[in-house]
């Protein structure tokens, strides 16, 4: 979840004889730990005098037994934060992203509000309510019903986990990014270099984009679907043996080594998925405010010469861009500092270490949960700033239903929407 819950990956060092791999993908981490030298049968691991597990703290819980050999979700997570925003808050945020998202792929699908523009924000709309979509079920039942402290089981429910928890989540989360940069990109071509707008955003090279981006997603993610395995263990919990899964790493990545192929992963990942896009989207956010300036003082100059065609065509261009500098803007908001701290975790990893990791998690705990919940602001700025989203959303939920009761037809005026300078059709 977020997201993507945005779901951010993460390492911490590797040590002489235990090596944690810290995962943190829209608001989920993962801590694996791998001992070489454990067998697949332990007795004591998880022994605690039989006692009840709420005689126990968390820490206390995971300091008196093997309990990270395998996974065991109490041990991963800063627990007494994820709980409560996961398990109580984020079902209310996935019901109303899901709806919400929901409202916007149906509007803006409707046929005259199909241009190149509400195509790409149609699709970030999808991928950020399949970053939740993906993790519910596992929030629910570890965080919302209470059972995180259970050990998992079996393998094929392990792997679940991970899939559906970690690796999709992030995956989708990665394309959202992308697809917002690429808004970006289209939207700055649109408002400064009109002339070649017609040539570069078309709806075949919008849809072609779409396609690279998901699968440039699915393939920086297709490591992870394939870097560990999970392994039958059997242990005592609370006085009985239970079989649980042991996370080890894959041969493959042993065989090119842990450092070598998370370097190459996480260094892709902060630099093209967070420094890149994120410094970009600022940079393109100053140069289309700047824009929209220069475009308020061309109408005001306008409006004298011409006060009802050219200077209708400008305003209805400046409201477009200035909804798409907010999207951007709360985008950035809740992205930069997980990019901030992820960074800061690189550095402290693999030059000189600096950063107490409790509170890192605790961190990019919290700035995951502030991603999703962003997730259903897009649909309070469309219907705020775009007249022409407010009208078709009326006409299909609202007028609708009022017609239907009086047995009459109503049908949105503005077939194909107002045309801005670039021919393109208003948001």
């Amino acid at each position: 979840m977020a997201d993507d819950k945005d779901l951010l990956d993460y390492i911490a060092p590797v040590s002489q004889n235990l090596t944690n791999i810290m995962t943190i993908d829209n608001g989920i981490n993962e801590i694996n730990g791998v001992i070489p030298s454990h067998t697949n049968y332990s007795l004591y691991d998880n022994e605690t005098g039989f006692l009840e597990y709420s005689n126990f703290t968390t820490d206390d819980y995971c300091s008196s037994n093997h309990s990270h050999v395998y996974l065991n979700v109490t041990c991963e997570f800063p627990i007494n934060y994820a709980e409560p925003m996961y398990g109580y808050i984020a079902p209310f945020l996935l019901a109303t992203t899901t709806v919400a998202n929901t409202l916007i792929v149906v509007v803006l699908s409707r046929r005259h509000m199909r241009t190149p523009t509400n195509v790409v924000l149609m699709a970030m709309a999808l991928c950020d309510m399949f970053t939740m979509l993906f993790p519910a079920p596992w929030l629910f039942y570890m965080y919302t019903f209470g059972n995180h402290y259970k050990p998992l089981s079996p393998v094929q429910a392990c792997q679940a986990w991970n899939y559906m928890n970690e690796v999709i989540p992030a995956m989708f989360h990665t394309a959202s990014i992308w697809l917002t940069l690429a808004l970006a990109v289209q939207r700055y071509i649109y408002v400064c270099h009109a002339p070649v707008a017609r040539t570069w955003c078309t709806m075949p090279r919008v849809m072609k984009c779409l396609i690279y981006i998901g699968i440039a997603a699915f393939l920086h993610q297709l490591p992870r679907f394939l870097d560990r395995q999970y392994v039958p263990h059997i242990t005592v919990w609370r006085g009985h043996f239970e079989e649980v899964c042991r996370v080890e790493f894959s041969p493959w990545v042993n065989k090119v080594s842990l450092d070598a192929y998370f370097s190459t992963y996480f260094g892709f990942r902060v630099i093209f998925v967070h420094l890149v896009p994120c410094t970009s989207l600022v940079v393109l956010n100053v140069l289309l405010f700047k824009a929209m300036r220069q475009a308020q003082m061309n109408r005001r100059r306008l409006f004298k010469e011409n006060p009802k065609n050219e200077c209708k065509k400008l305003r209805d261009s400046n409201c477009t861009t200035l909804m798409l500098i907010v999207v951007v803007t709360v985008f950035l908001v809740v992205e930069i500092p997980l990019a901030v701290v992820t960074i800061l975790h690189i550095i402290s990893s693999t030059i000189v270490e600096f950063l107490d990791y409790r509170i890192a998690n605790i961190l990019i705990l919290i700035t995951n949960f502030f991603i999703m919940a962003s997730y259903p602001i897009n649909f309070a700025i469309y219907c705020g700033m775009s007249r022409q989203f407010r009208e078709t959303f009326k006409e299909l939920f609202i007028r609708s239903v009022v017609s239907s009761r009086n047995g009459t037809s109503s049908r949105y005026s503005l077939v194909n929407g107002p045309r801005t300078c670039t021919n393109e059709t208003v948001l």
